[in-house]
């Protein structure tokens, strides 16, 4: 969350949706993880149209206010991208993918900020979604724990 890690992310990850020619209207992930990448993101794509509007999806809804799972720029029919800062077996983005689509949300891809390579990729990209990421361990150089 340090201000040049935002600014970084939101460049790099926009350009990482517009390379891989997602039309989406917002971007947003599974609070809390996903937050900072996707404030970052839609951050960066004011100034550089199309903009993405950032919304947030609760692990589950709210029981009193709202009542609602998600929170932000979010509606029925809009086409989304969920954002994940880290994948591992890929629950978090599946989670944030069901509950856009129960919402009505269509799911153009998932971004992720770093890969783990292990097997979330797979798991997401068998839910017919596209996943792209801005780094992996392998290419950090971290070996799997």
């Amino acid at each position: 969350m340090s201000a040049e890690g935002l600014a970084l992310i939101g460049r790099i990850g926009l350009g990482l949706i517009r390379e891989a020619a997602w039309a989406a209207d917002a971007i947003g992930g599974l609070t809390m993880g996903a937050d900072p990448v996707s404030y970052a993101i839609a951050r960066e794509t004011w100034g550089c149209p199309p903009v993405l509007d950032a919304f947030s999806v609760r692990k589950a809804a709210k029981e009193h206010g709202t009542r609602r799972q998600i929170e932000g720029n979010f509606a029925t029919g809009r086409r989304v991208i969920i954002a994940e800062d880290v994948i591992t077996s890929g629950g978090s983005a599946l989670q944030a993918i069901a509950a856009v689509r129960e919402a009505g949300g269509i799911v153009v891809g998932v971004l992720a900020v770093v890969d783990r390579e292990q097997g979330g990729r797979a798991h997401i990209l068998g839910a017919g979604v596209d996943v792209v990421s801005l780094t992996t361990t392998s290419e950090l150089g971290v070996k799997p724990t």
